[in-house]
């Protein structure tokens, strides 16, 4: 069976649910599309949390190496990685507990993300948060 997303209404109530964001890649580069969403979120009032290894802080919010290393929960991971290291930010999801994940547009990983979904996370995956935001809200 092929991976499916939430509902749009699924995903709105979501939306609405989470406060803290980690963001898996987050560019300190203002030009990449990671740094332009993060950033949009925080507009929106998420609290974004920076996971990228070898940088102190991205937009003003302390960065983590790993989400192991951030030391409070988050709502929700959103994923700026390549396919090939989505597996192990899914693992990294089912150990530190969170509730879900959202994999940005363009990339697919089908086996994580039923991985991910059969442990019981939320699982969005080839969207964009920032335009399904904008569509949704």
């Amino acid at each position: 069976m092929a991976f499916s997303n939430p509902s749009d209404d699924t995903i709105r109530a979501l939306l609405k649910r989470v406060k803290t964001i980690a963001v898996v890649g987050l560019s300190p580069k203002p030009g990449r599309p990671s740094f332009g969403v993060s950033q949009a979120l925080q507009r929106w009032g998420y609290r974004i949390v920076p996971v990228r290894p070898a940088v102190d802080e991205v937009l003003g919010e302390k960065a983590y190496p790993s989400l192991a290393d951030i030391p409070f929960p988050v709502d929700l991971v959103d994923v700026f990685r390549a396919a090939e290291h989505i597996p192990g930010v899914v693992d990294e999801c089912l150990a530190i507990g969170a509730p879900a994940i959202w994999i940005q547009e363009g990339i697919v990983h089908e086996a994580a993300a039923e991985k991910a979904r059969v442990a019981g996370l939320t699982v969005i995956m080839d969207r964009c948060i920032y335009k399904d935001y904008m569509r949704l809200m």
